[in-house]
């Protein structure tokens, strides 16, 4: 198949290109990487007439330090997502996977676990951003289809995929995994242990599993929610942390008051622990994935959070 990927040189994007090998790969991306059979610039989209799938990966990531603007957020997650949508609408592609993000719908879960069916209200301009994209989207495949269907053709053979992962892990996989990882391996406790908290991971193992699905079968379109079967609060990630590293782990219960207090210091003087970064450490944020696996018709996603972890886990000893 001739595959076009967006953002192609980004984590998802490279463990994307190894797995999707086979296949002949258009890469879309800010510079041109070795990882696919042809790059090709954004001014350059309408020189591709012919491909099958379009997968876009290309976005901008929530920015933790608050330091990017509303506009920022917009002009890539929304502007880029209008440019590529409209090629795939032109193109002989058949299907369209987009990589929105659960923060899509909600920045914290008020119920036992978040579903496709959740009433979006997302209050960061990462959230409202991707949003404002799936929206454009579900608009712009509207009324594609009823042209379409007017002019007599088969609006079914061009389907569309939203998929809103949880946090993304796996091995080369940076960010606050990769901050525990550094915190743990210096011998530092762990102060957060107060916080009684349950979170959903999603490894790239299993979010390969299913693009794979998408690309090779007939799956119904639609909104899925991407995440592994189990969950982890952040205790016992310290503790896979600290038993990858041969440690015993660490783990102060500082009164939970008194940490939120450092965290907004750590908003003003922008250290590493701010109210941000204390909120993704350690809110309960329960993603459920039962429609995504009764679409796929399968069981159980074939990847499990604790292999996936530890795999993970010893990637980082050769980065450190």
């Amino acid at each position: 198949m001739n595959i076009l990927i967006t953002g192609y040189n980004g984590f998802i994007g490279s463990n994307l290109t190894v797995a999707l090998s086979e296949h002949h790969l258009i890469g879309v991306d800010l510079y041109a990487g070795n990882t696919v059979n042809k790059h090709i610039d954004w001014s350059n989209l309408n020189t591709i007439n012919t491909v099958d799938c379009i997968i876009h990966l290309a976005g901008k990531a929530h920015d933790t330090k608050n330091s990017s603007t509303a506009d920022e957020y917009y002009e890539i997650n929304v502007g880029l997502t209008k440019t590529i949508f409209g090629q795939f609408l032109k193109s002989s592609a058949t299907k369209f996977i987009f990589f929105s993000s659960v923060k899509a719908v909600a920045d914290s879960v008020v119920v036992d676990r978040l579903t496709e069916e959740v009433s979006s209200n997302p209050l960061t301009p990462y959230g409202r951003s991707k949003l404002e994209a799936e929206k454009f989207i579900i608009n712009e495949f509207d009324k594609w289809k009823k042209e379409d269907l007017a002019k007599g053709k088969d609006a079914e053979m061009k389907k569309v995929y939203i998929l809103r992962p949880c946090m993304i892990y796996g091995p080369g996989n940076k960010g606050n995994l990769n901050l525990l990882f550094k915190v743990q391996q210096k011998g530092l406790p762990w102060p957060l242990g107060a916080f009684d908290n349950k979170r959903s991971f999603c490894s790239i193992d299993n979010i390969l599993f299913v693009i794979k699905r998408l690309i090779d079968g007939n799956i119904e379109d639609g909104i899925y929610q991407v995440a592994d079967d189990e969950a982890l609060s952040t205790n016992e990630l310290i503790r896979l942390i600290a038993l990858s590293q041969n440690k015993n782990a660490k783990i102060l219960n500082i009164p939970v008051q008194s940490i939120k207090a450092i965290a907004r210091i750590g908003d003003m003087l922008h250290l590493p622990l701010n109210s941000e970064r204390l909120k993704k450490l350690t809110e309960s944020y329960l993603v459920s994935n039962n429609k995504l696996k009764n679409a796929l018709g399968i069981a159980k996603m074939p990847y499990t959070v604790l292999d996936c972890m530890n795999e993970t886990l010893e990637s980082f000893k050769q980065l450190h």
